[in-house]
C-alpha cells in the first residue's frame, strides 16, 4: 500500500546509489536524451516523494512513477532495485534522473555481491592494515601497477581531464556518470585512493552545482587535484604504493581496546547535521573518536553536552567519557578511527585521567613545529593524520589578543624542577582562533576570558588551520603541569575544559600577579600566506574549475601581464612560470592537415593545471611550516 502523504523530495532523503548502478543507467540511456538529463535532475527538487511497502516512490509525471527498493544495507546496489512504470523503462529518463539525484553510496559501506565476486585480489583488497600503512609498504615492496590498474587509472584521468576542461557549469550528469564508471573500474582494479578521489569529486561537483551551503570551491579544487595527480602517475606506471592507497573499508572488528578521553567537540554542519564527537586515545597511541551526530541544528549540538549514546549494551555519557575512559571488547573501528556501536560491543568504564599521564601525555611530547611538519607531509585529502584533521597538543603562554583571536607563544621544555617555564626563544606568535563562532557555543567567550590574562600558561588541544600562518583551532584547554600562573579548574573537570561546552569563569584563572604578568601583544605580523601574491594563482586555479578552460583563456586575455608581474617581483618566479604556462595552454588550438582548427588537447591542459595546483599546494605548505619556526614579527 502506497503512502500518499508525500513531501517535497530532498536528495538526502533518497537512498544512496552505488556508482556502477548510476553509471550503467546513463550508459543505457539513448544519446538523444542526454541533453535533457541535467534539467530533469534539477526538477526533482520540487517533485513529491512517497513511501511504499518496500521502498520509496518518486512521482515524475503521468504514468511515470519511479520506485526505489534499497537492499539490506540501505543502498540501491542492483539495477533491478530501481524501476519505472513508463513504457521506455528501464532505459528511460525518469529512472536515470532519480538515480543521479540520489546520493553516491560508498562501495566500502554498501558492498554488493556482484562487486565482491568480481573484485580481484590485490594489495588493496588484502586483509585490512592499520591506517597510514599503504599495501606493500611494510614489506618494502613497490610493485609496478598492473596492466588493469594502469588502464583503470587512464580511464579516470580522461574523465577527470574532461571535467576540468568543461568546468563546473558543464560538468553535469553525463560527465559525472563517466567519473562514476571510471571509479567502479578503479575499485575492480584495486585502486582505493583513486576510487575515493573520484567519488569525492562527483559529490563536490554536485554540491557546487547545487550551491549547497557550507561547500567551498577550494575543497573541490583539492580533491580534483588529488584525482588527477594519482590517476596520472598510476597511468604512467609509477610504482609508489601510496598512490594505490588503503582500502577504505567499513567498520572492522578490533581487539580489546582501552581508550581514554581527550575532549568533546560540538558539531554544527552546514548540511543540517549536529551533535557531539568525543575524541579518544587508545593505549597503543591510536587516535579514535565516538560521535553522536544526527539531523538537527545548533540546539542539538548545545544539548549534546551531556548526551548519552548507546554503545552496544552500554549507555555512554559523552561528558564522562571525555574525562574518563572505557575498556571495550567486541568493538569495531572504521579506517578514520571512529568507534562502532554495534550490538556485540561490551564496555566497562575506566578511572578518570588527566592529560599528563599515560597515552594522553603523548599529545604534548613533541614541539609544535615538528608535529605541524609531519601533518603537512600527508598529501592524501582522506588521510586522518593530515593537517586540519588530526589533533595537536602543546603548552602555550598567552601574550595578548587581536579581534577574536588569542595570541600565544609556545613554552620551552622544563629544565629546572619548580621553575616557571618560559616561551621558546624567538618562537612564533601563535594565533588561537575559534573552532566555531556560533553564539550557542562557548568558544568565543572562553577565548576572551583566556586573553584577559597575559602571561597565563595553558595546555591546548586543537587542530592546525592548514590555510593560515601559525594558527590553531583549540578544542580544549587545561593547566600546565607544575606552572604557577595557570588554570585552576574544578576537580570534577579532571584537568581540562572543553571550549565548546564548559564555561571558564574568573575563579578558574590565577590571581592577577603583576610580577607574573607580561606586556600584552596587541599586534602581530602579517599572515605570510594571506598576504602573499599567491592569491592570484589560487584565483586562477579556482577559476579553471568553476568556469572551465574557456574562462581561463578569457581571463588571461583580459589581464595580460597582470598575473605574472606581481609574482615575479615578490620572488615567486616558479609560480609565475607555471601560471603563465596554464594560461597559454588554455588558449591553444591545433590544426589538422587541412589547416582547420581542432579540438584542444585536454591532457596538456590538465597537466598544466596540475602543475600549478601542485606548486601552489607545496608553496603554501612551506609557508605554513616556516610560520611555525620563524621569529615573531611586529
Amino acid at each position: 500500500m502506497t503512502d500518499r502523504t508525500a513531501t517535497a523530495v530532498a536528495t538526502d532523503r533518497l537512498p544512496p546509489v552505488l556508482p556502477r548502478v548510476a553509471a550503467a543507467a546513463v550508459a543505457a540511456l539513448p544519446p538523444r536524451l542526454h541533453r535533457r538529463l541535467d534539467a530533469t535532475v534539477e526538477r526533482l527538487a520540487a517533485v513529491p516523494v512517497g513511501r511504499v511497502d518496500d521502498g520509496l516512490s518518486v512521482d515524475c509525471g503521468p504514468e511515470a512513477l519511479v520506485t526505489l527498493t534499497p537492499g539490506p544495507t540501505g543502498a540501491v546496489t542492483d539495477p533491478d532495485q530501481a524501476r519505472c512504470s513508463c513504457l521506455l523503462a528501464p532505459r528511460c529518463l525518469h529512472r536515470t534522473a532519480v538515480l543521479l539525484a540520489a546520493p553516491v553510496a560508498d562501495p566500502a559501506s554498501h558492498a554488493d555481491a556482484a562487486s565482491a565476486a568480481t573484485a580481484p585480489e590485490s594489495p588493496a583488497t588484502a586483509p585490512p592494515r592499520r591506517a597510514g600503512k599503504p599495501a606493500g609498504a611494510a614489506a618494502g615492496r613497490s610493485p609496478a601497477p598492473t596492466k588493469a590498474q594502469r588502464a583503470a587509472a587512464a580511464g579516470l584521468w580522461r574523465a577527470a581531464a574532461a571535467v576540468l576542461a568543461a568546468g563546473v557549469p558543464a560538468a553535469g550528469a553525463v560527465p559525472q556518470a563517466e567519473l562514476l564508471r571510471a571509479a567502479h573500474s578503479a575499485r575492480l582494479a584495486g585502486l582505493p585512493r583513486a576510487e575515493s578521489a573520484a567519488l569525492r569529486t562527483v559529490r563536490g561537483l554536485r554540491a557546487q552545482r547545487g550551491r549547497q551551503t557550507g561547500h567551498r570551491l577550494a575543497e573541490l579544487v583539492e580533491v580534483l587535484h588529488d584525482l588527477l595527480y594519482v590517476s596520472g602517475r598510476l597511468a604512467a606506471g609509477d610504482p609508489d604504493p601510496a598512490l594505490v592507497g588503503v582500502l577504505r573499508r567499513a567498520y572492522q572488528p578490533d581487539g580489546p581496546l582501552e581508550v581514554h578521553g581527550v575532549c568533546r567537540e560540538p558539531v554544527i554542519s552546514a548540511t543540517g547535521y549536529a551533535g557531539v564527537v568525543t575524541h579518544l586515545v587508545a593505549a597503543d597511541g591510536r587516535r579514535l573518536s565516538f560521535g553522536d551526530v544526527k539531523p538537527g541544528g545548533p540546539d542539538r549540538a548545545r544539548d549534546c553536552a551531556r548526551a548519552v549514546t548507546e554503545m552496544g549494551a552500554v549507555a555512554v555519557n559523552h561528558a564522562v567519557l571525555a574525562r574518563g575512559g572505557l575498556r571495550i571488547t567486541g568493538g569495531t573501528v572504521s579506517p578514520d578511527g571512529r568507534l562502532g556501536a554495534g550490538k556485540g560491543v561490551r564496555a566497562s568504564p575506566l578511572a578518570e585521567t588527566d592529560w599528563s599521564t599515560g597515552a594522553l601525555a603523548e599529545l604534548f611530547s613533541r614541539p609544535l613545529a615538528e608535529v605541524v611538519a609531519a601533518q603537512l607531509a600527508a598529501d592524501d585529502p582522506a588521510d586522518p593524520a593530515r593537517a586540519g584533521t588530526a589533533l595537536v597538543g602543546g603548552d602555550l603562554m598567552v601574550v595578548g589578543a587581536v579581534g577574536d583571536q588569542v595570541l600565544a607563544r609556545e613554552l620551552a621544555p622544563a629544565t629546572d624542577v619548580g621553575a616557571e617555564r618560559a616561551p621558546v626563544p624567538d618562537g612564533p606568535v601563535i594565533r588561537l582562533a575559534p573552532a566555531d563562532s556560533h553564539p550557542m557555543l562557548a568558544h568565543l567567550a572562553n577565548l576572551r576570558r583566556l586573553a584577559s590574562r597575559p602571561g597565563l600558561r595553558i595546555r591546548v588541544v586543537g587542530r592546525l588551520d592548514p590555510d593560515r600562518a601559525s594558527t590553531l583551532r583549540p578544542l580544549a584547554v587545561g593547566p600546565v603541569p607544575g606552572a604557577a600562573s595557570t588554570l585552576r579548574l574544578p576537580a570534577g573537570w579532571h584537568g581540562r575544559a572543553d571550549l565548546g561546552y564548559d564555561e571558564i569563569q574568573g575563579g578558574h584563572l590565577p590571581p592577577r600577579d603583576p610580577a607574573a604578568m607580561t606586556e600584552p601583544v596587541l599586534a602581530v605580523g602579517p599572515d605570510a600566506v594571506a598576504e602573499s601574491p599567491l592569491w592570484r594563482v589560487r584565483r586562477l586555479v579556482e577559476l579553471a574549475v568553476s568556469g572551465g578552460r574557456r574562462a581561463v583563456a578569457e581571463a588571461a586575455r583580459g589581464e595580460g601581464a597582470g598575473l605574472a608581474g606581481p609574482l615575479r617581483r615578490a620572488g615567486f618566479t616558479t609560480a609565475a612560470a607555471v601560471a603563465t604556462a596554464l594560461t597559454d595552454e588554455s588558449d591553444r588550438r591545433g590544426r589538422d592537415g587541412f589547416g582547420r582548427l581542432t579540438d584542444p588537447d585536454p591532457d596538456r591542459y590538465a597537466w598544466a593545471w596540475l602543475a600549478v595546483t601542485a606548486h601552489l599546494a607545496a608553496t603554501g605548505r612551506e609557508l605554513i611550516r616556516s610560520s611555525w619556526t620563524a621569529p615573531p614579527l611586529g
